[in-house]
């Protein structure tokens, strides 16, 4: 069994509030849980409006099939339209 982690640097282009913040976060989480089958938590930068740090976990039987879902994810947030994905890096356990 292999965990992969993905943990995620993000930046939220023109954020004004917590709630605008927040409404970016909530929908990239959705659809990378609803596409992708993972689970995503918000880990860091929970107080600032223009920043986030979220972490994406997939469990597999194949570390292959886990970094290639992993890298998927990466490149479908790097094209989600309210949040910007600034770094990242992926993690195998």
């Amino acid at each position: 069994m292999t965990i992969g982690v993905l943990h995620m640097q993000c930046a939220i282009p023109g954020s004004r509030s917590l709630k605008e913040r927040r409404r970016g976060i909530r929908s990239l989480k959705e659809r990378l849980g609803n596409r992708f089958n993972c689970s995503v938590a918000e880990v860091g930068d929970k107080e600032k409006w223009s920043r986030a740090q979220l972490a994406v976990c997939v469990v597999s039987d194949d570390s292959a099939h886990a970094n290639t879902q992993l890298n998927e994810i990466v490149r479908f947030s790097s094209t989600h339209h309210l949040v910007e994905l600034v770094d990242y890096h992926i993690e195998m356990l």
